[in-house]
């Protein structure tokens, strides 16, 4: 049976042709080189889809419950946090195609700290280590869950079949 399988399958391919390899799909990424993220993520069919809810900081100093520092304190808190979950499950900060940031201004009134945020944003993603980056939107809200938290995340990743 075997050997009818190969034969037909043999006679289906134009002479001279060789079955090539079907390439593994893949996240497609795209943007400009430069941009801390990226412009677009296309996911393909039958992909695995992991949402993780929206995470704040751990205190700085757990004797301190209120402490969670700064902007750029809180997203490194948030992203080691989300890395761990990630990487616990087998997944990882590479397959994160989509954040959402929500960032309370440190003084009322003010602007959200984003450069705060981006620069520790950066050490997480388009790395030499970790080359990808999601997609993302960064807004500013009026307050959070806490009167001293700044930033929240939350994110969806994606892994290729």
């Amino acid at each position: 049976m075997k050997y009818v399988i190969a034969a037909a399958l043999a006679l289906a391919l134009p002479a001279g042709a060789t079955a090539k390899p079907v390439p593994k799909p893949m996240i497609e990424r795209t943007g400009m080189p430069t941009a801390v993220i990226s412009g677009t993520a296309m996911i393909p069919a039958g992909s695995k889809i992991l949402y993780l809810s929206g995470t704040t900081a751990s205190p700085v100093d757990p004797a301190k419950p209120d402490d969670f520092g700064d902007t750029a304190t809180q997203t490194k808190s948030i992203l080691t946090k989300m890395k761990a979950t990630l990487e616990g499950m087998g997944w990882s900060l590479g397959d994160v195609v989509k954040m959402n940031v929500f960032l309370v201004a440190p003084e009322a009134g003010g602007r959200m700290d984003a450069a705060g945020m981006n620069g520790v944003f950066k050490t997480f993603f388009g790395t030499p280590d970790q080359p990808n980056k999601p997609t993302r939107s960064t807004v500013q809200v009026a307050a959070l869950g806490r009167p001293t938290t700044l930033v929240e995340i939350e994110a969806i990743a994606a892994k290729a079949p």
